[in-house]
């Protein structure tokens, strides 16, 4: 159930969800400031779906690493930025991470069942917003979850 919703509170629920798991590899969060935003999502699963984003970028950063989160506005979406400085995602393999238990070749020592993109996407598109991926192999991924500004 959609609502106007401030962006700061959707991040900062999903970094105080992870902080432990992020503490525990001292991980290091950033949350950049920035105007205070809102958008139309719904509370509850939107926070679930950044939750599931940040944290696979705990899972794939390495031990000291760094993950910087960061809000903005274009003329119809708010855009939640996700950046981490772990191992990356080949080009190739990009779509692929969307599908439902999808597991990366090498992650197979990593938790996990692969269904948490998965969700995040199908949550983000139910509101008529859309995740964005970009990333480089060794260097980092970084993920953008745009919202709708206005009532779709």
């Amino acid at each position: 159930q959609p609502e106007k919703s401030a962006v700061s509170a959707l991040v900062a629920q999903a970094v105080c969800d992870v902080a432990l798991k992020a503490e525990q590899k001292k991980i290091e969060i950033v949350i950049e400031e920035s105007e205070e935003l809102t958008a139309y999502f719904d509370k509850r699963w939107t926070a679930e779906a950044v939750f599931n984003i940040l944290d696979n970028s705990v899972k794939y950063t390495q031990d000291g690493g760094r993950i910087v989160l960061s809000a903005g506005k274009t003329d119809f979406y708010v855009r939640i930025g996700i950046k981490d400085n772990g191992r990356g995602i080949a080009e190739a393999r990009i779509p692929l991470i969307f599908k439902r238990f999808y597991r990366e070749p090498e992650s197979a020592n990593v938790e996990g069942v692969g269904l948490g993109l998965y969700l995040a996407r199908e949550i983000v598109m139910k509101q008529k917003g859309f995740i964005e991926v970009h990333s480089n192999e060794g260097t980092g991924t970084t993920v953008y979850v745009n919202l709708p500004v206005g009532r779709q």
